[in-house]
């Protein structure tokens, strides 16, 4: 790995690094934030997933997350969202390509080569993380943002073993179903909408029995723009019911899909999973 940059930050560190993906073939680059806890031993972690056209630095810079995280003794890793580089595949569109990864592994060219992005995260990443910085593996959570929310909820429910904890933010919680999913899925794994439903998380609960897993935590703006085309919360309360899923969904008046949202109810997010993992620690 590679340090890009460091920054002392509410008694903890940020550090951007930059690595060789071999899951991905090409050069990536992530956030890590470590409280001051992590001076005296491992500390809990949360992956944060960045939606459509974001980057590591969205989150980061704009998530409002660090001292929340410094006081709960939670360290924070944020990803990119994408493959990146002049050899990777890519659309002109906004919602595919780079930038779009949607969190799944292609099966179709020319994405295939490059779009790994579920193994990327749930085996290369977090491995690598955990080896290099002072982090307990057994007390990892989740969460994301709108396409990271997607990301969030498909991999905190398919690899429960490594995310204790799970939320999101404004997530597209039913992409077969929206012109988001549809789209990344057709492009990324084909026509089979089968296929689809192992990436879709209302899906995914449906088919699961979760009485006694920890509680999901969602915070979705009414104000937000996409909610009722692309978004459609109501569908995954409906799964969850179901299912037996203690879930908090909370609908806030006025709010969009912006990072003033993400940054006004953070520290909820921080507090989730704090209390789910210290009890992993």
């Amino acid at each position: 790995m590679k340090q890009i940059e460091t920054h002392r930050c509410f008694g903890g560190e940020l550090s951007v690094w930059e690595h060789e993906s071999s899951a991905l073939s090409c050069a990536m680059r992530f956030s890590v934030f470590l409280p001051p806890q992590a001076e005296n031993g491992d500390v809990p972690f949360v992956t944060f997933l960045s939606g459509l056209t974001c980057n590591h630095e969205n989150f980061t810079t704009k998530g409002g997350a660090y001292q929340s995280a410094a006081a709960a003794g939670l360290a924070i890793i944020a990803p990119d969202t994408s493959p990146r580089g002049e050899a990777v595949a890519n659309d002109d569109a906004y919602d595919l390509g780079q930038g779009a990864g949607f969190y799944i592994d292609a099966t179709k060219a020319p994405w295939a080569e490059h779009y790994q992005m579920e193994s990327y995260i749930v085996r290369e990443l977090q491995a690598l993380v955990c080896k290099e910085f002072p982090l307990n593996a057994e007390a990892q959570g989740i969460s994301g943002h709108s396409m990271g929310g997607h990301g969030a909820l498909t991999l905190g429910l398919k690899y429960p073993e490594i995310y204790k904890s799970i939320s999101a933010f404004s997530p597209i919680v039913a992409p077969s179903q929206v012109p988001w999913g549809e789209k990344a899925f057709k492009a990324y794994i084909g026509e089979d909408r089968e296929a689809w439903k192992k990436h879709d998380a209302s899906v995914l609960i449906a088919a699961q029995s979760r009485g006694g897993q920890p509680e999901i935590l969602i915070d979705q703006g009414k104000g937000d723009q996409f909610l009722d085309e692309q978004l459609k919360p109501h569908i995954f309360a409906k799964a969850c019911e179901q299912a037996g899923q203690a879930l908090n969904i909370r609908m806030h008046d006025g709010y969009d899909h912006s990072y003033y949202f993400i940054q006004s109810f953070m520290p909820s997010h921080i507090y989730h999973h704090a209390q789910i993992l210290d009890a992993h620690q």
